[in-house]
This record gives structure tokens, sequence and C-alpha cells, in this order.
């Protein structure tokens, strides 16, 4: 399948979606915003897909926020229709059921950030550039920054970075624990590659559940998080892919998983 302003590329289970706006640095518009949602929508559904990556593609930024020479002759009705259909495409990235790894070149500011921050975890190249500049267009960040940045570095640090819309490096972003790791320019896509093989030579419903039980346990206490923890775990004990594990440790070989 093809989308207008969005690349798909296959490699074994792993799905590259790939940001197709460089003449805009990958700004958000109307239809990539529909692209996204239609684009993880099928990937959700696709059995063979069992990670992704989110890139900028071609570009030299990931994504610069909204694009704001689109909006500029919107009406207010037109405005927030476009808002909800945003919204709908940042909850469609944090509500993936599959790993999903941002991989950031050059500027993710504004919703290209939320985009990222929305992934399971950030891997940038040295070029990269993170900031959440909306108060400075008297706006707040609606993607999801005011709520996915102070889980992640907490409430004091991410009012400083809201507060002032200041960019800040990729450097400067993994010491804040929001880039998990950072590369040379020019071997994001090696590594982004080597990380998914990884990733995907493990159980894939082992991951998809792995990932539910993070993303529930770390907004409740601790009683309930292992509890459903432990039905996430129950959801893994009865598939052929267990089996298949517990073959392949005995008989010391490695494990050909399929997804059932």
């Amino acid at each position: 399948m093809e989308w207008e302003t969005i690349e798909v590329a296959r490699e074994d289970h792993v799905a590259i979606v790939s940001f197709n706006r460089p003449e805009a640095l990958n700004a958000l518009s109307t239809q990539m915003a529909k692209d996204l949602i239609n684009v993880l929508g099928y990937l959700e559904e696709k059995k063979d897909v069992w990670a992704a990556v989110l890139t900028g593609g071609k570009s030299r930024a990931f994504c610069v926020g909204a694009d704001l020479k689109e909006r500029k002759n919107m009406d207010t009705e037109q405005m927030k229709r476009q808002r909800a259909l945003f919204v709908k495409a940042f909850k469609t990235v944090m509500n993936f059921p599959k790993p999903l790894i941002a991989a950031v070149h050059g500027y993710a500011l504004g919703g290209g950030f939320e985009f990222a921050l929305g992934c399971d975890f950030i891997i940038a190249d040295e070029t990269a550039v993170f900031g959440l500049p909306e108060v400075t267009l008297a706006i707040i960040p609606g993607g999801g920054g005011t709520q996915n940045l102070p889980r992640i570095i907490g409430k004091h640090r991410a009012k400083e970075l809201i507060f002032t819309g200041r960019r800040i490096s990729a450097p400067e972003a993994a010491a804040w624990g929001i880039v998990n790791r950072v590369v040379p320019e020019g071997e994001l896509e090696k590594t982004y590659r080597e990380l998914m093989k990884e990733i995907t030579q493990n159980g894939p419903i082992a991951l998809q559940q792995a990932k539910r039980a993070i993303n529930f346990g770390v907004e409740v206490e601790l009683d309930t998080g292992m509890a459903f923890e432990a039905e996430c775990y129950n959801v893994c004990l009865t598939t052929e892919d267990r089996n298949e594990g517990l073959r392949a440790f005995n008989e010391k070989r490695k494990p050909v998983y399929k997804g059932c």
C-alpha cells in the first residue's frame, strides 16, 4: 500500500515508517495526520509486523510540528476539526500495541517532539534538536507534551523546557533521560536496524504484553500493576511461541517464533 505523505518499508518483521514531506521539513499537515493514523492502523493488523520505527526519512528534520502555512487560512471551525484529527494521530502513536521506536535526525520540534515522546523510546544522531516552542506562539503543547515529558524527566525539568520553549541538543536530551542513545551522524539507520533485529528475535506476543504491562503499570499503584502484569504474563503462557521458546532452550538452539 502507498500513502501520500508517509513511506513504509519492510525488513523481515520490522516496518520502517518515514514521514515524507521533506520540502516542508516534515511539518504535520492534515493529510500527514490522516496518513499516519491509517498507516499505524494497517500495521497493527499485520500479524507479520512485530515492531516499527518512526523516522524523518530523507528530510533534514524528523518533524518540525504543525504546518502553520496550511493553518494560516483556516477559520475557527476548520482549526478545531484539524486539532481533533491531530490529537487522534498523537494517540494512535501512543496506543500502538507493538514496539515503536523513534529514530530522530535533525529537528524534532513541537508536534514532532511529541510524536517521538509518544513512542516507546527515542534514539537520535548528533544532529537532533528537540523542543516544545508552543508558548512562543501563545499556545501550549497539544500532542501529549505536557503529559509525556513530565512522566519521563519529572515535572520541574519539563516545566523549564515548556515554559521557555527552549531547544536542546541530542546529548543534553540524553543526559536528561529523554533519549536512550546518541550516535554519530550517518549511523542512525544502521543503529536502529541493529536494535530492531535484536528486539524482533524475541516473541512478538511477549513484546506486546510487556509493553502493555509497563504502560499500564506505571500509572497505577504497585499491587494493581502486579495484578495486571500477571494477566499479561498469562496471555503469553498459552501461546505456541512460549512452547517453542522452552523447546529451543532445552534443545540449545535459536527459537523460531511465529506470533501465535
